[in-house]
């Protein structure tokens, strides 16, 4: 796993889920998700839940920061190195 497929895999799902009714929202790989209001602490589990099933992680909770979960491009830099 790369972090690029993972890049583009989440960007998918964010996409998806998050995005859907906000077609005119650009998102970049550095852009924070909760400064932008991708997602909410909610969106944020269900992120943890997407990125433990789709790639056989286990997210701990002193995972879930800022650092490793607040773009699109920590996403990828995180899970690439876990797996």
């Amino acid at each position: 796993m790369t972090v690029d497929s993972v890049l583009q895999r989440t960007r998918a799902y964010i996409t998806e889920n998050f995005l859907y009714m906000r077609k005119d929202v650009q998102l970049g790989d550095a852009d924070s998700l909760l400064e932008r209001g991708v997602i909410d602490s909610m969106g944020v589990m269900e992120l943890v839940q997407f990125l433990e099933k789709e790639f056989g992680i286990h997210v701990k909770d002193d995972d879930i920061t800022e650092e490793n979960l607040g773009t699109l491009a920590a996403i990828a830099k995180y899970v690439a190195g876990k797996g």
